[in-house]
């Protein structure tokens, strides 16, 4: 009578649901691998259908194994917190990093020892180049976006992450999606669009993911038990939120057919320059500024147990950035066919830019207010607060090199490449792996393996930074002066080869750089597998609050 009584296990909307839209989707991929233009479109074809089965099968497996009920949201009154995909993300974060790392320091020999392409195109500059962007960008800074927000946003709104497989169709849909780009740069897949590259069926299935990720977010924030809505989330909601309205309006695209992976953009000419660089400069922006911001607001106090310098000044940076950083893309496009107005509408918000980034660079250096002695003995403090001094210089070099005059001698030289760097290397870098450090041994409730090795990741890969950008501010400012310079008969002085054989040795010393900071990169690697293969559990400790935690 008893077991008549039980409640009987039923499938939930969202585990029928998703089972049969993956389904449909094997079905689609089956035909469109059949019917596909070339061997390339087909092969995506064939490994949209092998994860789409794959994908029915967990679910399915998923629904047998577990028990007649879903996770509960809370387990003795408190937070049950769902930490499976942060724990997913922050591994990926570290693999595809490495990946990444590793491809930009091949790519950084190739330019500087051309025959390393041996006559291979899948290994040519033209493909490995936006290989490493968007495994370094996207698939390494954007799992850790993933796995910090994740974390985040359920620690301060004390509530588990809303829905049940939604956020594993983030995670494991956002890293199917950088497969497929990844392996389509090598294929020669691109619409050759400055960290848009993906063509326009990997842009679709982004969409669904990204809606999704944004979906999950908002829902965790709605049913939160925490009545302040505490500072991070507000700049992971701008950045999640951003980014989809610029990769819809960027991407908007027209297929050539189903079966083919070509499409046309809708935009041409001018236009096509102009919305490219509103989304590149926003990616930048909002991608890889403001949803790192995040990170800094949340773990550089908790590190250094210190509340933040200014919850006002937060909220000021917030405001400003978001409302400043849009106008800017334009000052990618100085001397071009670009209207003069708008070329100068970008320098002047670009310009502008630099007092509230300054604003959040003293926000979080200043959180450190009686507890600066921490950076002699927490060398993960340290990284976490050096990043922001990396952000601030990246921010102040920005602007000026908007500036037109500046701009004439910068714009297409190797100190744009230096600029960039120090901001990605830097400033994404050392945050990304300062909350890695921290977020992993909460995770896995363990001590982290070594502080010291923690120390050698520091000090070898800043020796690799310093060597990455010098090398690129004197190797650009040189190529500028080279091309500017005219003989007394009105010629020009220097020919392109001479210029790129000036460039040799500096490429060499970049090429040390990379290697000296993939080197630490792999320490890093090595520290945090011994921490989550350690027995030993971390101790208990009393731990001060951040504010809405």
């Amino acid at each position: 009578m008893a077991n008549a009584l039980a409640p009987q296990k039923q499938m939930t909307f969202g585990e029928g649901g998703m089972a049969l839209a993956f389904v449909a989707l094997a079905l689609l991929s089956i035909v469109v691998a059949a019917k596909a233009y070339t061997p390339e479109y087909a092969f995506h074809a064939y490994l949209f259908t092998a994860a789409s089965v794959a994908a029915v099968f967990a679910i399915i497996n998923r629904y047998y194994n577990r028990s007649t009920e879903t996770p509960p949201l809370t387990i003795d009154g408190k937070p049950n917190y769902n930490m499976g995909p942060v724990k997913f993300a922050s591994f990926a974060s570290v693999f595809w990093g490495l990946a990444g790392f590793s491809v930009g320091l091949y790519i950084a020999l190739e330019l500087a020892y051309p025959g390393l392409n041996l006559d291979i195109s899948y290994i040519t500059f033209g493909r490995l180049r936006p290989l490493h962007t968007s495994a370094v960008i996207f698939a390494f800074g954007g799992n850790v976006l993933i796995a910090t927000s994740f974390y985040v946003v359920q620690r301060t709104c004390r509530a588990r992450l809303a829905g049940d497989l939604a956020p594993w169709f983030v995670v494991l849909g956002y890293n199917f999606f950088i497969v497929i780009a990844g392996t389509g740069y090598l294929l020669g897949i691109t619409q050759s669009k400055e960290y848009a590259e993906p063509e326009w069926y990997s842009d679709l299935f982004l969409t669904v993911v990204w809606v999704t990720y944004f979906l999950v977010y908002l829902g965790t924030i709605m049913r939160r038990t925490e009545p302040h809505i505490y500072v991070a989330n507000w700049f992971y909601l701008a950045f999640i939120l951003t980014i989809a309205v610029l990769h819809l309006g960027n991407n908007a695209a027209v297929p050539v057919s189903l079966f083919s992976p070509k499409s046309y953009i809708v935009w041409s000419g001018v236009q096509d320059a102009m919305v490219q660089w509103w989304y590149g400069h926003n990616a930048v922006g909002f991608f890889l500024t403001a949803g790192f911001l995040a990170i800094m607001y949340y773990f550089i106090p908790k590190r250094a147990e210190r509340p933040i310098y200014s919850y006002r000044l937060s909220i000021i940076h917030f405001w400003a950035l978001i409302f400043l950083y849009i106008w800017a893309g334009p000052h990618h496009l100085h001397y071009t066919a670009l209207p003069d107005w708008a070329q100068t509408l970008g320098m002047t918000f670009s310009i502008m830019l630099w007092m509230p980034s300054w604003g959040g660079m003293i926000n979080g250096i200043m959180t450190l207010s009686g507890a600066w002695d921490k950076l002699r003995t927490d060398p993960v403090l340290r990284m976490l607060v050096v990043s922001v001094a990396f952000y601030g210089m990246s921010t102040f070099e920005g602007p000026m090199m908007s500036v037109k005059v500046v701009n004439s001698l910068s714009h297409y030289t190797d100190w744009t490449i230096g600029h960039v760097h120090s901001g990605a290397l830097g400033w994404v870098g050392y945050v990304s792996f300062g909350a890695l450090y921290c977020l992993i041994p909460w995770l896995w409730n363990r001590p982290l393996y070594s502080l010291k090795l923690v120390n050698w990741h520091f000090w070898i890969s800043t020796i690799g930074i310093v060597l990455y950008i010098t090398s690129m501010w004197v190797s650009g400012i040189l190529q500028g002066l080279m091309w500017r310079a005219y003989t007394p008969l009105g010629f020009l002085e220097y020919s392109f080869v001479e210029t790129v054989e000036a460039m040799h040795p500096f490429y060499v010393i970049r090429a040390l750089g990379g290697f000296l900071f993939l080197t630490g990169a792999l320490i890093m690697a090595f520290n945090l597998w011994k921490t989550v293969t350690s027995t030993e559990a971390a101790a208990p400790a009393h731990v001060t609050l951040a504010p809405a935690e």
